[in-house]
């Protein structure tokens, strides 16, 4: 039976596909003639914003991407860094939002394995992966479903393909309501000399699709994931797809297998847009055409037409260019997988992009103008606002200090998140040194006995709120900070920027100020971004998220040995405070948790001053001084050390500089640790770190069962713990805590 593939083209059905008049009169203009229902459907693939970036081109151009570390940066699967000794680490973050929130198990399982296709395609052996939750308020009727949902689906596909889940972020703020963000991290380690691409190279040769088969689930995915939500949001659960781990598990094992055969030319994912954007990307990469015959295609369901195929985004697929004379090798290693493995067409020297259905021509295009000449904006857009400074004085002091450090150690954002990371493997592989709920994961690199490398994710997306300039700057120094409190060196990082709608100005400004101050502190850190993802339209009826640009970042350890964590300081040991007193108490933990409000600027961002910290820490650690250190972040310095004392399973009685007691403990300053030393040692660091031009003080001693803080903490470990450990447990399953006695 002959399958119908047209469609008359009318403006409701290009209004549908995401493409404006002017998109459409320059198609017309490329195509040379009204576009088949297919074609139209392949513009709109490629042309859409998660695919094309056209509104943030322009300034992701701006951002710093190489450095003598850097093999490969932005442009393919993942990035690539070097790790000495021939090995490389291959990194990338990527978001799964709009699936999520319509259907949260399988769009968070499919954000996962999508990742993990990234990283493997280049010849990478996925060992560790991350995950940066942001949901809606706690009270929300959606919350509680959505959480449960996402974690479930994230740690039901890594954990079944055998990754570790080393670390992450869960958060919650009324403005995800209607908006989730699920954003996907995963790294692999592979031979320098051994990294595949996307870019196809000569003519004549076979394409071959890798996997599994090919259904209707996902179809328009990536054009779903370019628009905003309204009310009939339910409508789009079918652009969600399916993922199948065991299935992706075997296509690892096989592609790994297939590239030790020397088979492969060119390989790339199916991942947004599916067979439309990696056979595109492979064709105009290498200055090819490409020729695609789709009833060649494996495919699960009856009926299917040429824009279904080329439009699903049906998991756990990838696309090849084969050398021709190892076509029955690589059969025979996928058969042996019980994976499809098909010739769906061929690569040509014509630059067009020719697909066949059922003896007829349903799209010719022009290969290059799909893949490398998608519009590119310069969107109007606003200078944000700027804040005024606010005194510490301006702040109202807790009534008690004890309470409102439970209260913060308590709370919705800086609770434990055991409840989360135990649902996932941690362990598996065997190579984790640290487990979630420290600075930053730490995996060793298999085949060396001292070598690991360190992982972190981090924004705080109140401060880009307030000033997305600051903000940006702030999100990667708190990444660097994270893995510098581990004893690792920041190598690169990868960024997910999580915005709204930028054809509106002030989110547009929100975007462009931010990226400024990523870039400034990538520059000024050493951490290129070598890879990215950029998520826009993440609104639901004109209300758009929090500006949240996640940064995961990349650290290296030349010897795990002398690995710092949270809670390994002992009995005796003397604190260190690196960095000054706290004083700024504006968009705050404290200010949000105890004062009920949300104003005021961000925390200033000094990178001069980031980096002479974070290197005299690094020093501190790598000489086998510190035996524990953290960073200070959310809640300031009281939630620190309370953080650490839990950790320890040990008290700390300290007494520190204060000149206004409430931002002292609780101020969110940037650019500052807490550094344990062993008592033998602590006067012999003091004094080597006289000369170092950084600020740093002695606070305390860890000792005994309680935090004591000048007079105005003394609280046991043991109720920290309590109120820290509840409140996941008791939110996720309120029927299992007991009433409170009348």
């Amino acid at each position: 039976m002959t399958v119908q593939n047209t469609q008359p083209i009318t403006p409701e059905l290009i209004a549908e596909h995401g493409l404006n008049e002017e998109e459409y009169d320059r198609i017309l203009e490329l195509t040379g003639r009204e576009p088949t229902f297919t074609e139209l459907g392949i513009w709109s693939a490629m042309w859409n914003e998660h695919c094309s970036y056209k509104s943030s081109k322009k300034w992701l151009k701006t951002l710093p991407t190489e450095g003598p570390q850097v093999v490969y940066g932005p442009g393919e699967n993942a990035g690539v860094v070097d790790i000495g000794d021939g090995d490389v680490v291959v990194f990338k973050m990527e978001s799964h939002n709009h699936p999520s929130f319509i259907e949260p198990y399988q769009g968070a399982a499919t954000g996962v394995g999508g990742i993990l296709r990234d990283v493997f395609t280049m010849g990478a052996r996925p060992i560790a992966a991350m995950n940066a939750l942001r949901f809606g308020e706690p009270d929300h009727p959606k919350t509680r479903h959505l959480v449960s949902g996402v974690v479930a689906g994230v740690g039901g596909y890594g954990n079944s393909f055998g990754v570790p889940t080393v670390g992450g972020e869960v958060e919650f703020h009324p403005r995800y309501n209607g908006n989730i963000l699920v954003n996907a991290f995963a790294a692999g380690l592979a031979k320098r000399d051994a990294i595949y691409v996307s870019k196809a190279e000569g003519v004549g040769l076979p394409v071959v699709y890798l996997g599994a088969k090919t259904g209707r689930d996902g179809v328009g995915g990536a054009t779903m994931a370019s628009a905003e939500f309204d009310d009939n949001i339910d409508e789009k659960r079918p652009t969600v797809q399916v993922g199948d781990p065991f299935t992706e598990k075997c296509l690892l094992e096989a592609c790994l297998e297939l590239m030790e055969s020397g088979a492969v030319i060119a390989i790339q994912d199916m991942g947004a847009a599916g067979l439309t954007c990696s056979a595109v990307e492979m064709g105009a990469r290498g200055d090819l055409g490409i020729r695609l015959d789709l009833d060649s295609v494996p495919i699960r369901e009856d009926q299917m037409t040429a824009y279904e195929m080329m439009l699903s985004e049906s998991q756990e697929r990838m696309l090849m260019v084969l050398r021709p004379e190892k076509e029955d090798e690589a059969k025979a290693i996928f058969t042996k997988w019980g994976l499809d493995f098909a010739i769906v067409g061929e690569t040509t020297d014509d630059l067009r992009f020719s697909v066949h259905h059922q003896g007829e021509e349903v799209a010719n295009l022009p290969i290059k103008e799909l893949g490398d000449e998608a519009p590119e904006y310069d969107r109007p857009w606003l200078e944000p606002g700027t804040h005024s400074p606010q005194e510490p004085h301006l702040f109202a002091p807790p009534d008690d200090y004890n309470a409102a450090l439970l209260r913060l150690v308590g709370s919705a954002d800086l609770s434990s998140r055991r409840w989360v990371w135990e649902q996932y493997d941690t362990l598996i592989q065997g190579n984790s040194l640290q487990l979630p709920g420290g600075d930053a994961g730490v995996v060793r690199v298999e085949g060396h006995d001292t070598k690991a490398l360190a992982f972190s994710s981090d924004v705080t997306p109140r401060y880009v709120e307030a000033d997305p300039y600051e903000g940006g700057k702030q999100a990667v120094a708190e990444c660097y900070r994270n893995i510098v409190a581990t004893g690792a060196r920041p190598l690169a990082a990868t960024d997910n920027l999580n915005f709204g709608n930028p054809e509106r100005p002030e989110i547009m400004g929100t975007l462009v100020a931010a990226i400024r101050g990523i870039g400034e502190a990538c520059l000024a850190l050493d951490m290129p971004i070598v890879s990215g993802n950029v998520s826009l339209y993440n609104e639901t009826n004109g209300e758009a998220i929090l500006p949240t640009p996640t940064i995961a970042g990349v650290g290296l350890m030349d010897d795990w040995s002398k690995m710092a964590r949270i809670g390994t300081a002992d009995e005796g040991d003397v604190l260190f405070l690196v960095g000054t007193e706290g004083t700024h108490l504006s968009q705050t933990i404290y200010q949000r948790e105890v004062l009920g409000e949300e104003t005021g600027p961000a925390p200033a961002v000094d990178l001069m001053m980031e980096r002479a910290r974070g290197e005299f820490v690094l020093a501190a650690i790598t000489s086998g001084y510190a035996s524990a250190c953290h960073d200070i972040s959310d809640g300031g310095l009281a939630v620190a050390l309370a953080e650490m004392c839990m950790a320890s399973g040990l008290g700390a009685e300290c007494e520190i500089a204060i000149t206004y007691p409430h931002a002292a403990l609780f101020g969110e300053d940037q650019a500052r640790y807490i550094v344990a030393v062993d008592n033998e040692w602590a006067n012999m660091f003091a004094a080597n770190s006289e000369g170092s031009g950084v600020s740093f003080e002695r606070i305390g001693t860890v000792q005994g069962e309680t935090l004591k803080i000048n007079d105005l903490v003394d609280i046991p470990v043991s109720e920290l713990k309590a109120a820290h450990e509840s409140w996941f447990p008791s939110f996720m399953n309120p029927q299992s805590v007991p009433e409170a006695a009348e």
